[in-house]
């Protein structure tokens, strides 16, 4: 994912942006600068790896008990009379 740039931009740009992006070049001309990943992708890879499986051994690990434990935190959590926005 890229990251964004520091400064907060006025609507015009965002929206100038987003034509930019729909088009696939800029309102000049000019093409769009891609973003280049400098990320290792061996180590993208092995991540994912780990992540996916990372899940289902946790699940096969716990208990009924502790399932529902963990499952009534999350409804009281997502239901209750605080917001977040």
């Amino acid at each position: 994912m890229a990251k964004t740039a520091g400064r907060k931009r006025d609507f015009v740009e965002l929206a100038r942006g987003v034509v930019e992006q729909a088009i696939g070049e800029q309102m000049g001309g000019g093409p769009l600068e891609v973003a280049v990943d400098l990320r290792n992708q061996n180590a993208v890879a092995l991540g994912r790896l780990g992540g996916k499986k990372g899940g289902e051994a946790r699940a096969a690990k716990l208990t009924p008990a502790r399932r529902k434990r963990i499952a009534k935190k999350a409804a009281q959590a997502r239901w209750s009379s605080k917001s977040t926005i």
